[in-house]
């Protein structure tokens, strides 16, 4: 008889189930408009007003890293500007 033993993993983190379409159309929902957009220049308005297939191609894409657990590396890269609204600009 083979004995066959299952084993157990452990894991810091919880195994969470990847992001439903309706948990995808929440957050598009929370998108704040008028922000900067981020390193793929694509503002937050564009993001809200795409079509149901583009959302869903997102949703797909989103899914394949999640399942992946590896981000693209260009979404590693940022871009600070800093917005001075009063005060002397050189000082800092």
């Amino acid at each position: 008889m083979n004995d066959i033993r299952q084993t157990e993993i452990h894991t810091a983190e919880p195994l969470l189930p990847k992001p439903s379409v309706f948990e995808f159309e929440m957050a598009n929902e929370e998108l704040k408009r008028h922000k900067p957009p981020g390193v793929d220049q694509i503002p937050a308005e564009l993001i809200k007003e795409m079509g149901r297939k583009i959302r869903s191609e997102i949703h797909i894409l989103t899914n394949s890293i999640w399942n992946k657990e590896e981000l693209p590396e260009e979404w590693s890269k940022s871009i600070i500007l800093s917005i001075y609204k009063k005060g002397d600009k050189n000082r800092y």
